[in-house]
């Protein structure tokens, strides 16, 4: 992928990929490894890449700065627009969002002015549907998506190249215009990985790639069984809906964005005085440079004059409010929004953000089965005490729980242009410091949190000293915090002595056995996973597995590797073609118990302070 190069939809790509012919799509992943090597020239709003003498294939994105439509991508070749050259450059290309898409070419045309719900009183919502009837269309969209996933889980990453990705995105297209948005998500975070993974970028990484394989199969699954569950249909983001009549918010914090498609922005997190979250957003093609200068930029909500930075550190009165699903503020001709005085995390509503002991907020939120975390990606609040470093990481316990479980602080975006990192490195030097924490919970590791801001805990000593402009709070991304904004050494309690290697209880469970047997089937394909029953690597792995109570992960393994060396013949004893959807089945049994396993392990170290405990939790469990 060359981020000089603007985003590109789905359809399009899969468009040029299937316009050439077998013995150019053979050539394909060369050629994108190649172009995507050579810089870009770019000229206004046109963007160019020279394939060789008689060859240059021009991008012209639209007002969203995408690639939307195949006449935007051109090439000079007399091939042209069935050419290598042209499907080449635009599969070296970020895979574009959607929705994101065409709610910035909506923007763009204005049409957001004028096509905006107008204001409404305030009214009750209507229920959620408890149940959903799929149409036919739907269920042969997301049959034919789950055939997609199953190849390109079968090939593993070295042979889902170019080709197998195509089939995967135009599949996903099928399913977005069928109304299947969430499965069409998933199918973007796979070919994204898919990339990644390939290209050996320093921020990949596997268990990621894998839960967005199983995400994908699994929802495809139910929806071509015609499962009612109306949440795996999923929502269009852009479909803003009116809210109510008069909507006061109040500014907690802004975090940078920074995606793997070239996008960049900033989302300022808001609360309603009931404690309800909302947000809005500014992200637009640009990357790292367009993260940093959009923590000024002018807030596009009504004829409010007021920057993020504002925002975040104030609040906005709203009337004729639209939202989106999952919480976005819209700007229509109906909005009008006026100014409120900024409140501090220490005064009503925000100080009850930080009322609720962390681990009955943990609880809640990591209630859901894994993939459907509709809530854990919404900020939490706590105060902390700081105990040390340890990598990366800060190691901090809750305040009113001293003998509480270790708390892990990771960077929410460790890009070396943003704050986080150097910030947590400033906290960490400072053991026994107290601080307030707005983080993001992490449902994946161990007792984590990723901090977005943090401020100083009322009435205590060792605390943060923060400048009076600031407001009681630093959002990470953003601010610095210098050694003048810390306590003296010698002010508050003695520190607790530092853990020289805080136990987890994930990474010592024997569940890795079966983690690494699930990731190898992503990174290495069919073929890779039959090869530890052949060689006794799984007699010994479930063995282990058995031993401690973890008999079925065991079977589920066993029946995995069974899958994957599973070939029949035909009546002349020749053997048939392998069977993609048995074998997808089996992974995906395998790595949905292998996530809700570790999801019950997980919560147990937010309640737990002794890693026995936590592994005697999940043997439980799993016997259940």
């Amino acid at each position: 992928m060359n981020e000089q190069l603007p985003p590109v939809t789905p359809d399009v790509v899969a468009a040029a990929v299937e316009n050439l012919t077998s013995r150019l799509r053979k050539k394909l992943d060369a050629a994108i490894e190649q172009y995507a090597a050579v810089g870009a020239t770019v000229d206004g709003d046109t963007v160019s890449v020279s394939c060789g003498e008689d060859a240059v294939v021009t991008l012209t994105p639209g007002p969203s700065g995408t690639v939307t439509t195949a006449d935007q991508a051109h090439c000079t070749c007399l091939l042209a627009p069935r050419c290598l050259h042209r499907a080449a450059v635009l599969g070296a290309c970020p895979v574009a969002d959607t929705e994101v898409t065409a709610a910035a070419e909506a923007t763009a045309a204005g049409s957001a002015a004028t096509s905006a719900p107008e204001p409404v009183a305030a009214a009750p919502e209507s229920p959620a549907p408890v149940t959903a009837t799929l149409t036919a269309a739907q269920i042969t969209a997301a049959s034919a998506l789950w055939s997609a996933a199953a190849a390109v889980l079968a090939a593993g990453v070295p042979a889902a190249g170019a080709v197998p990705q195509a089939e995967l995105l135009r599949a996903a297209h099928t399913a977005r215009l069928a109304g299947l948005h969430r499965a069409e998500a998933a199918a973007v975070r796979v070919v994204r990985g898919l990339r990644s993974a390939r290209a050996r970028h320093d921020g990949h990484r596997l268990a990621d790639l894998a839960a967005a394989l199983r995400e994908l199969l699994l929802t495809t699954r139910l929806l071509a069984a015609a499962h009612p569950d109306p949440d795996l249909i999923g929502t269009s983001r852009r479909g803003y809906r009116p809210g109510e009549g008069g909507l006061r918010v109040h500014g907690v914090c802004r975090e940078p964005v920074i995606s793997a498609t070239g996008y960049g922005g900033v989302v300022t997190h808001l609360v309603t005085d009931d404690g309800r979250w909302f947000s809005v957003a500014d992200v637009k093609p640009g990357g790292p440079a367009r993260a940093r200068g959009a923590a000024t930029a002018p807030v596009s909500l009504g004829p409010a004059a007021l920057d993020h930075a504002q925002l975040a550190r104030g609040g906005l009165l709203i009337t004729g409010a639209t939202v989106s699903p999952d919480g976005r503020l819209g700007s229509g001709k109906g909005v009008r929004a006026t100014p409120l005085t900024g409140v501090p995390w220490s005064s009503e509503p925000l100080s009850a953000l930080f009322a609720r002991p962390l681990a009955e907020t943990v609880a809640e939120r990591l209630a859901t089965d894994p993939g459907r975390d509709g809530r854990t990606g919404e900020p939490i609040g706590c105060d902390l005490v700081v105990v040390g470093a340890f990598g990366d990481r800060l190691l901090a316990r809750e305040l009113s729980a001293a003998t509480g479980p270790l708390i892990h602080l990771a960077a929410a975006n460790a890009h070396p242009d943003l704050a986080h990192t150097a910030n947590l490195r400033r906290l960490a030097s400072r053991p026994g410091l107290r601080i307030r924490v707005i983080g993001r919970l992490d449902p994946d590791r161990a007792a984590t949190l990723h901090p977005l801001a943090v401020g100083p805990v009322p009435g205590a000593e060792a605390t943060l000293r923060l400048p009076p402009e600031w407001l009681d709070r630093a959002d990470l991304g953003y601010d610095r915090i210098q050694g003048a904004h810390l306590p003296p050494p010698d002010a508050g309690p003695p520190a607790e002595a530092p853990t020289p290697s805080p136990p987890d209880p994930l990474a010592d469970s024997p569940l890795w056995r079966v983690r690494r047997l699930v990731e190898l089937a992503v990174a290495g394909g069919r073929r890779a996973v039959a090869e530890p029953a052949r060689s006794g690597d799984l007699g010994r792995d479930t063995a282990s597995l058995r031993r401690t109570g973890l008999r079925t992960a065991a079977d589920l393994a066993t029946a995995l590797t069974a899958a994957a060396d599973r070939r029949t013949r035909d009546v002349f004893g020749r053997l048939d073609e392998a069977d993609p959807d048995h074998y997808a089945s089996a992974w995906l049994a395998a790595a949905v118990h292998l996530a809700s396993t570790e999801r019950v392990l997980i919560q147990a170290t937010w309640h737990a302070a002794r890693p026995e405990a936590s592994e005697a939790s999940v043997i439980s469990a799993t016997r259940a």
